[in-house]
């Protein structure tokens, strides 16, 4: 795995590759809502580049945010013409908020930017000793880089293929190597009750999340180990040592590997479900190709630079984690809304973005919100929720972006959902 470079995100295509190959721009087949959401932008283009400031809707938007138990001296809220640039509506916009799962938004684009959309996470079967006959006498090390997705049925593709190479017996041990990554298993600023309950424990080596024969280990490389050595025995390939962490040693080869689905596919689902997990590793994975350390604290400084390249404002903004969960992490609507007009006129970037995102009414964690026209299928949005937080900033109708965050200890989750629900709707009915 290479460096990676940082993409002034509006001065024109990329030539970043994925382990050596061009961008797959057909990697994820977008959805129907999404194709529709971003046809939109053809038909109402013309309209909106002649709207100017209008009073009648600052004051619809300044209502839909008055609500009870939430203070407007804690709620931001902007609202910005795609087509001119044009700010509709401004509230504490440049104060920085806790900004909960919203903080996915500079990570999926830092990582699209950075590693491109036909990025796959690798993870491999090295080899430490020589294969004589059917016998492997020596350990093999499964050596993971990262990978989000890594599941019980990339094991059994691992051991199908060594069986393939004739194996039948392993002398010696079945390492986990999570090296790619440090040790630490949660990300700074978390409370201690989110270790586990919101996420599993962060490792370049992970498989099912962790998961070992229904349990979540403290030790996700030595349950990779472990459920890789039953695998090997399931597959026919006896081993004789036993299972353990370690890393590498200089003189390991390769012998089969894994790849995950595309970036593409991976922040579609970390966005829709608000995935914690895959975007900790996310941040990792940054730090690990674009600054050598496979550390929260370094990834987390990739996204900012990265947003600094794609001049998103950054007066107030502090990346500290990936998933929103750090009691940290600070954005401004000013800096969200610059995210997303990044995104959306960066052409590699805009659809896989835009794709990630829950559709008001239909799809992810916004299925069950703004349920009825105009705003269904209308407002792509990424959701955020924790006990100090609540937000919500998308697209609207592929004319407006916005976005709005409020918080309270605690915030009230319920109705600032409600108030951003009606800005979104106003919105949508322009």
């Amino acid at each position: 795995m290479g460096r990676a470079t940082y993409l002034p995100l509006r001065r024109g295509p990329s030539s970043l590759t994925s382990r050596g190959r061009p961008f797959d721009t057909m990697a994820v087949r977008l959805p129907a809502a999404v194709v529709a959401f971003l046809a939109s932008l053809a038909l109402v283009g013309s309209g909106a580049a002649q709207t100017r400031s209008d009073p009648a809707l600052q004051k619809r938007l300044a209502h839909a945010l008055r609500v009870p138990h939430v203070r407007p001296s804690q709620t931001g809220a902007l609202a910005v013409e795609l087509a001119t640039g044009q700010t509709v509506f401004a509230e504490n916009a440049a104060v920085p908020f806790a900004p909960a799962s919203t903080e996915k938004l500079p990570v999926t684009l830092a990582a699209l930017a950075v590693l491109g959309p036909a990025f796959r996470f690798e993870t491999d079967v090295l080899g430490e000793g020589a294969q004589e006959g059917t016998v492997w006498h020596g350990s093999l090390v499964l050596q993971g880089h990262g990978d989000p997705t890594l599941s019980s049925s990339d094991l059994k593709t691992l051991a199908v293929e060594l069986r393939r190479l004739g194996l039948r017996r392993i002398t010696g041990d079945v390492l986990g190597d999570e090296s790619w990554f440090d040790s630490r298993r949660t990300a700074p600023g978390w409370k201690p009750s989110f270790y586990v309950n919101e996420s599993p424990p962060l490792s370049a080596l992970a498989v099912d999340r962790a998961h070992y024969r229904g349990a979540v280990s403290t030790q996700p490389a030595l349950g990779a180990a472990l459920a890789f050595r039953d695998t090997l025995r399931a597959a026919g390939i006896a081993v004789a040592g036993r299972p353990a962490t370690g890393r590498a040693d200089a003189e390991a080869f390769p012998l089969v590997s894994v790849t995950s689905p595309t970036l593409a596919t991976v922040v579609r689902g970390m966005d829709l479900e608000s995935d914690n997990f895959t975007a900790e590793l996310l941040v990792k994975e940054l730090g690990a190709i674009a600054a050598d350390r496979g550390t929260t604290v370094a990834g987390a400084a990739v996204v900012t630079k990265q947003l600094a390249a794609a001049g998103v404002p950054l007066a107030g903004v502090r990346i500290v984690d990936g998933s929103g969960l750090s009691l940290l992490d600070r954005l401004t609507p000013n800096a969200l809304v610059g995210i997303l007009e990044a995104a959306w006129t960066t052409p590699q970037v805009r659809d896989r973005f835009v794709a990630a995102l829950p559709v008001a009414g239909v799809s992810g964690t916004l299925h069950d919100r703004m349920r009825r026209a105009p705003a269904r299928g209308n407002v792509v949005a990424k959701t955020g929720t924790t006990s100090i937080a609540s937000a919500l900033s998308g697209f609207v109708r592929g004319r407006y972006v916005f976005a709005v965050v409020h918080n309270g200890h605690p915030v009230s989750s319920w109705w600032a959902r409600v108030a951003q629900d009606r800005f979104a709707t106003v919105l949508a009915a322009q």
